[in-house]
């Protein structure tokens, strides 16, 4: 299972932190089914991004990847992502892309334009296969990047000519660096195979970063490339699409500050991951507070185990119902939202059990225990019995600091922007900093 990793010139945004966490309640689902899977994501290590980073911060790019590649495992350990089998970097493969891209230029599928490589689209007939364009049809857009050199708009770059001061390595074409989409091919076909399962990752990268892999993949390889493309939906804020023009772009991190990560799993869960997801402060909301059943419940069970008293009472609880319920849901394209339903199911069930019924058998809790850690714990991640609850003073600070920020718009609207303004700066002196949005105001504490 291969997946689209991050480029690493800045801090994901929860956007990103979708397609991460959706692909991670996959992964764990096929291992809940026995499946062994070798988990492949990328970090995109040398682009385009990352060279103008690196010139905005006078920082060799090396050290812009290294800082926001540290900051990427930080925040996926945050978000209870398992780690990936492989972390494969694109400077860590040239050899593996150099030899692709020589298998293309044989091979007639690529062209070499004074020191540029590029892949020629109309080689490859089954182009558009994936995203059901036409070649035809298809005109050089914001996503295509068009260069005098090329023979057509359509053909993309697999060696880019180094300009100066940028980042280089030899090739027999003459010094630059690999284009973004021969990374991927020749990263993903070195672990998984020339043919391998499954490739998953954003709408926005079916065309043209998954439909050029194929194109090269199969071009290179003379084999089927991928047996199963999982793509997951956009990400809106507030209905709107998330940009930073909009300023409604929100880093995994700065919503981290605000919610578990639990609530953020199960908020995504929610939603099928081919659907579109409108994200907004109310909806995370309630996926807190609907955690909070499930903890009440966990208390529960913690508590009548930690007594540990023999006997009882054998309610005829059936697990096993709830257990196909569960795989069911999951079986039929990975429907979370149902398998969600089914657990907080479980839980009312569970809980009128127990309310109903006195002096319950032990077993009756571990059984209860067991379905939790193998379905919302393992698979979806929305739980734990091993982490300590939330400290509750970090609860009351959050009560503070919405408090505080009801104060600055009142202040606001009685024109009193004195008020308002050092409430806002002595906020950020806090490291609490303050985003005012057309629903309202978010907050958000900086480590």
């Amino acid at each position: 299972m291969y997946i689209c990793g991050p480029t690493v010139y800045d801090y994901f945004h929860i956007g990103n932190a979708r397609t991460f966490i959706m692909a991670d309640i996959i992964r764990r689902y096929l291992e809940y089914k026995n499946y062994n899977v070798t988990y492949v994501m990328n970090l995109t290590d040398i682009d385009d991004k990352i060279i103008k980073k690196s010139i905005e911060e006078k920082v060799p790019a090396s050290e812009v990847a290294k800082k926001y590649s540290d900051a990427f495992f930080e925040d996926i350990k945050r978000l209870k992502i398992k780690l990936a089998t492989f972390y494969p970097k694109a400077t860590d493969n040239i050899d593996e892309i150099l030899r692709m891209i020589k298998a293309l230029v044989d091979g007639g599928a690529a062209y070499n334009v004074d020191g540029n490589v590029f892949y020629n689209v109309s080689s490859f007939k089954p182009y558009g296969k994936l995203s059901g364009k036409k070649i035809d049809e298809l005109e050089s857009g914001a996503r295509v990047e068009v260069m005098e050199e090329k023979q057509d708009p359509l053909d993309f770059a697999l060696w880019k000519k180094s300009k100066e001061g940028e980042p280089f390595w030899k090739s027999e074409w003459g010094n630059g660096r690999p284009g973004w989409h021969i990374e991927c091919s020749a990263m993903s076909c070195k672990h998984l195979g020339e043919t391998f399962d499954i490739h998953a990752g954003g709408n926005d990268l079916i065309f043209p970063h998954h439909e050029n892999e194929i194109a090269q993949s199969e071009a290179a390889t003379k084999k089927p490339f991928v047996k199963y493309w999982l793509h997951f939906g956009f990400l809106n804020i507030n209905k709107e699409k998330m940009s930073k023009s909009l300023g409604n772009f929100f880093t995994a991190r700065e919503v981290l500050a605000k919610y578990s990560a639990e609530a953020i799993r199960l908020f995504f869960a929610q939603a099928h991951y081919r659907g579109p997801v409108d994200f907004t402060s109310e909806l995370l909301d309630s996926a807190e507070k609907g955690l909070e059943k499930l903890k009440n419940l966990r208390s529960a069970i913690d508590s009548a185990m930690n007594k540990n008293k023999p006997g009882g009472v054998d309610p005829g609880f059936n697990f096993q119902h709830f257990e196909k319920r569960f795989t069911d849901a999951l079986d039929d394209d990975f429907n979370t939202p149902q398998a969600v339903a089914v657990i907080f199911d479980f839980v009312k069930e569970a809980n009128r059990t127990i309310a109903e019924k006195e002096n319950l058998h032990l077993d009756f809790y571990i059984a209860a225990r067991d379905f939790l850690i193998k379905t919302a714990d393992n698979v979806l991640g929305i739980i734990s019995f091993k982490e300590k609850e939330v400290k509750q003073d970090s609860l009351l600070e959050n009560e503070l600091i919405k408090i505080l920020i009801d104060i600055r718009l009142k202040a606001k609207n009685e024109k009193n922007f004195q008020l308002a303004d050092d409430i806002r700066k002595k906020l950020e002196s806090l490291a609490i900093t303050l985003k005012d949005t057309k629903e309202g105001t978010d907050f958000f504490k900086r480590e």
